[in-house]
């Protein structure tokens, strides 16, 4: 690919504007040469203003969503792309999330511009288990356990029953959820099924991957080995 369309498709501009910046100089190899818009140069030995280039298309990253943030590209209020560098709204492919977190659920996000990629994960088929953290408006009644590995808990409106899931009680009003389904509101809908009410939700695990001590609103990006322990499920 040329470096004009490699920049202009990681976000550095237009064309027009990328090749503008070959001709100012701005854009180098590692040791400072000036590049030229058809010099074969590798991704990782060009530089622009001197720093190394965003990451090569193939991306995929985890971001520790806050609250109050949308999975959207176009809706209005912040954006979980607010939180990134200003460039990756505007790569092609585009970075898209891997499913969503709705606006007040926090946690862990995934985010990739590699389509197969995205619906490998989201696949049924994959079968990764999402853990959820859940605090609640009141207090466990006791059987929500057994039902919820049952198999046969029924959503409001819909016509098939849920996947067998996990719970973990904590304590009397914050439970842990795994979950291998990712219906619409899946946890706040499955407590409300059972007379309760899910006051904040935070997702701390896909598949392998955990947030550990990421903050809230910092994002990294995965190398390939996160990308193989993404796909192990027999991490506890």
């Amino acid at each position: 690919m040329k470096i004009v369309k490699h920049l202009a498709n990681l976000g550095y501009g237009s064309r027009k504007q990328v090749a503008m910046m070959f001709r100012e100089g701005r854009v180098t190899d590692a040791e400072g040469e000036v590049l030229y818009a058809d010099d074969p140069v590798d991704h990782d030995n060009i530089r622009v203003d001197g720093e190394p280039l965003d990451a090569a298309p193939g991306l995929l990253l985890m971001l520790n969503k806050p609250t109050g943030y949308t999975c959207s590209t176009k809706d209005i209020g912040r954006l979980i792309y607010d939180l990134l560098p200003p460039r990756y709204r505007l790569r092609s492919p585009v970075l898209s999330s891997v499913g969503r977190l709705d606006r007040d659920t926090s946690g862990l996000l995934l985010m990739t511009d590699d389509g197969g990629l995205l619906h490998r994960i989201i696949s049924p088929r994959a079968q990764l288990p999402k853990i959820y953290e859940a605090e609640l408006a009141h207090d466990l009644r006791g059987d929500e356990v057994a039902l919820f590995a049952s198999g046969t808990l029924m959503l409001e409106s819909e016509t098939t029953p849920l996947a067998p899931a996990g719970l973990e009680i904590v304590d009397a009003r914050h439970a842990r959820i795994t979950l291998i389904e990712g219906r619409y509101h899946q946890v706040r809908r499955m407590f409300a099924a059972v007379g309760n009410h899910v006051n904040t939700l935070h997702r701390s695990r896909m598949g392998g991957i955990a947030l550990g001590d990421l903050p809230s609103g910092q994002w990294r990006a995965l190398n390939n080995a996160d990308q193989q322990l993404l796909f192990r499920t027999d991490i506890s």
